[in-house]
C-alpha cells in the first residue's frame, strides 16, 4: 500500500527509513510485523488500513531512546510529573506519542492516541487503539505460550483478542513482581472484570 499523505506527508519508504534509523534491526522487523498485521484488521474490522498501518509501524518510534531522552521530553511537554516513576515499557507509548509527533510530524490524534495506549491499554479504546494493542501481541514474530490461540482471536474476535491479552499481560506482570501502571488496572476492569 502507497500512502496518501492523508496521515504522512512523505511516501512509506520515506516513513520506514527514518523508523529503521532509530531502531535496532530486531526492533525494525518487529514494527514491520506489527504493521502489516495492523492493515489486516483493519480491513477485517472496517478501520481506514493506511491509519492503521502507519500506527503500527511509529508505535515503536521511541523504543530506543535514552532515558535522558524521556525525561527532557516529559519536561519539555509538561506531561504528568508522575511518568518520571516509571520508565521505558510506560515512556516509548505516552512519551513516544510526543517524539513520532515532532521528529515525524505525525499528527494525526487518532494514531497518537494508539500508540499512547498500545503497551497497557485504557478503559475506553477506539477500534484503532485495540488493533494496535493486539497487533503489537501477535504479530507474526512474536513467539509465546499461547501466541496461535492469540492470533486466532485477533482475526475472529477484537474484544476477546483486548480480554485475552490484558488478562495474560497481566498475569505476567505479577508473576514477575513488576509494578503495574494504573491504566493497566483500568484496562483490567473495564475489558476482563466485567466479564
Amino acid at each position: 500500500m502507497e500512502f496518501s499523505g492523508r496521515f504522512y506527508a512523505g511516501g512509506k519508504e520515506d516513513l520506514l527509513q527514518q523508523i529503521k534509523a532509530e531502531l535496532s534491526d530486531f526492533r525494525y522487523r518487529h514494527i514491520l510485523g506489527v504493521g502489516q498485521t495492523c492493515f489486516e484488521l483493519a480491513q477485517k474490522y472496517g478501520v481506514d488500513a493506511e491509519q492503521a498501518m502507519i500506527a503500527g509501524f511509529v508505535h515503536d518510534y521511541a523504543k530506543e531512546k535514552s532515558d535522558a531522552q524521556f525525561i527532557e521530553k516529559i519536561h519539555a511537554k509538561n506531561l504528568p510529573l508522575d511518568l518520571l516513576n516509571w520508565g521505558n515499557f510506560i515512556w516509548h507509548g505516552v512519551v513516544g506519542a510526543e517524539f513520532i509527533k515532532d521528529e515525524l510530524h505525525i499528527t494525526d490524534e487518532a494514531i497518537l492516541n494508539a500508540v499512547r495506549r498500545h503497551t497497557v491499554g485504557a478503559p475506553f479504546m477506539t477500534v484503532l487503539d485495540k488493533i494496535v494493542y493486539v497487533s503489537d501481541y501477535v504479530e507474526p514474530n512474536r513467539d509465546f505460550p499461547d501466541v496461535e490461540m492469540a492470533r486466532v482471536l485477533a482475526y475472529s474476535d477484537l474484544e476477546q483478542a483486548v480480554i485475552f491479552e490484558t488478562k495474560h499481560t497481566l498475569q505476567y506482570l505479577m508473576s514477575t513482581n513488576a509494578k503495574i501502571y494504573p491504566d493497566a488496572i483500568l484496562t483490567y476492569n473495564a475489558y476482563v472484570a466485567k466479564k
